[in-house]
């Protein structure tokens, strides 16, 4: 797989039984490895299992959904296979039992001319009563309890529901839990047994009757959502056993009711139209700003007047844009939100212009408040992580842009903590004035000087908006203070040679 990555674009991996254990691990273990290395274009990773027993606990569910893996797992169960529920019941005192039949499914896959009728026999009736009864039995309790994260395994990804009528796909959790449930309840102990080989005959016509039509005996439903109800129904096969049909119909119901990330996404969309205008307020603010006679330009009029009653409303505009974006961040970590939503331009390229145009407020407000006295520079102590997160989905944005010279400067900076880099080497440069430790002071005069060239840098290639280069914002005097020392240490320097370098 490592010789692979590069050279295609997609993986799939599969297995049954134990193998797609297997599967599902190397599949998680490659995802990983890709998100570390930060591979473009991402390759695209496909695990397929079938018959699969579980893997993994709720904390490991949770971390799947937040780095938005589910799609990248399709489990195939069939309708009565018992071995993919295994692991929701107590097994701790069948491992025999649970090995005899390992051992009897080897068997016949390596006999698959055999028929599985005559093989079974070599299984005893009792054993196979016994793992029946006892995983049927702690699967309904697991499905009646409050807390089904109780549960020492949890299901991940799809989960792909086939029997001889068609197949269902479920992804919400309490919804597999309860299907499995309701299938294996319409089952035999021998039928748990058997159907674990039969995967091939299932995907075989499962794939044929996608493509047929379908009848339903009371006509089409007028609503397109209990259309489609009464359709995965009808692929479950439990609509002619009346005493699981109502359960199975609630069942899906709930899994279609509990996510509905396009609507949320769709709302949210709304919302983000109704912020617009406290948006456009700051932009206003920052337009004046870098007109006004004082020439201090966006930050430092915010940072040295909040406390007026214009600098007032733009502080609540900022306050307002935050909570809005927390909400964001909120929505998609707990998996309300499509899984593709921090990838969508439209979301992307709006976190982007907001980060870029209020963040140089909240290291103002952090400033001017002293807050950095208290707990340190704004980067590493006082940066609000909605602000990372959003540097994340720009850098995995799907399509780097092209990189064209500018020709005019930015209308915002485009690095949103530069004004924190100057408050940092405002600090240095008084330090520098202060400092009688030699080796200290070499540190602070190298810091000093790679952020000027950092600075420099912005400028040259137009990266930065002219209210950096107003005559009196922090930046401009700034560097007309380290100007005037570097000129007094070039004065310096001849007559006690190796002054700088602190020798």
């Amino acid at each position: 797989i490592a010789d692979l990555i590069g050279k295609v674009k997609s993986i799939v991996i599969t297995g049954q039984c134990i193998g797609g254990t297997t599967a599902s691990l190397s599949a998680l273990f490659l995802l990983c490895h890709l998100l570390s290395l930060s591979v473009y274009p991402p390759m695209s990773v496909l695990c397929i299992t079938f018959g699969s027993p579980l893997v993994g606990n709720e904390a490991l569910h949770r971390s799947i959904r937040r780095q938005r893996w589910g799609e990248n797992f399709c489990h195939v169960v069939s309708k009565h296979d018992i071995m993919p529920r295994l692991l929701l019941a107590e097994i701790v005192n069948h491992i025999p039992h649970i090995q005899a039949l390992l051992q009897f499914w080897h068997c016949c896959m390596a006999s698959p001319h055999l028929p599985v009728a005559g093989l079974s026999s070599q299984v005893s009736n009792d054993l196979k009563h016994i793992l029946f009864h006892s995983v049927l039995k702690d699967l309904e309790l697991l499905t009646q309890a409050d807390d089904p994260s109780e549960s020492l395994f949890w299901p991940f990804g799809s989960y792909v529901f086939c029997c001889q009528e068609g197949a269902i796909c479920v992804e919400n959790v309490a919804s597999i839990m309860k299907m499995m449930h309701l299938m294996m309840a319409t089952a035999s102990p021998n039928q748990s047994i058997e159907d674990h080989l039969k995967y091939g005959d299932y995907v075989a016509k499962v794939s044929r009757q996608f493509l047929q039509a379908r009848n339903f005996e009371e006509g089409i439903p007028d609503s397109s959502y209990e259309a489609g109800v009464a359709l995965a129904l009808q692929s479950s096969d439990l609509t002619d056993k009346e005493s699981v049909a109502a359960m199975a119909k609630e069942c899906l119901q709930m899994a279609q009711h509990s996510d509905k990330p396009n609507l949320n996404a769709a709302n949210l969309a709304i919302k983000l139209s109704k912020i617009v205008p406290y948006r456009a307020e700051i932009e206003w603010y920052k337009a004046c700003c870098d007109e006004a006679d004082d020439q201090m330009g966006y930050y430092d009029s915010f940072k040295l007047t909040g406390a007026s009653r214009r600098e007032g409303r733009v502080n609540i505009d900022r306050i307002r844009l935050a909570q809005f974006w927390n909400t964001v961040i909120q929505m998609l970590e707990s998996n309300k939100l499509p899984h593709d939503f921090d990838r969508r331009g439209k979301w992307v390229n709006a976190s982007h212009f907001y980060k870029l145009l209020v963040e140089p407020l909240d290291i103002a407000d952090y400033y001017r408040t002293g807050m950095h006295r208290e707990r340190g520079h704004y980067i590493e102590h006082g940066r609000e992580r909605r602000y990372e997160v959003f540097d994340k989905w720009w850098r995995e944005k799907s399509v780097p842009e092209e990189e064209n010279k500018r020709s005019k400067f930015a209308s915002l900076t485009q690095d949103s903590c530069f004004w924190a880099k100057v408050e940092e080497a405002k600090e240095w440069l008084d330090n520098v004035r202060s400092e009688r430790d030699a080796m200290k002071q070499q540190q602070l005069w190298h810091k000093i000087d790679n952020f000027e060239a950092y600075a420099r840098q912005l400028i040259y290639n137009k990266e930065v908006s002219k209210d950096v280069l107003a005559k009196n914002s922090s930046f401009s005097r700034w560097m007309e203070e380290w100007k005037e020392m570097k000129s007094q240490v070039q004065q310096i320097t001849p007559l006690f040679p190796g002054f700088v370098d602190g020798k």
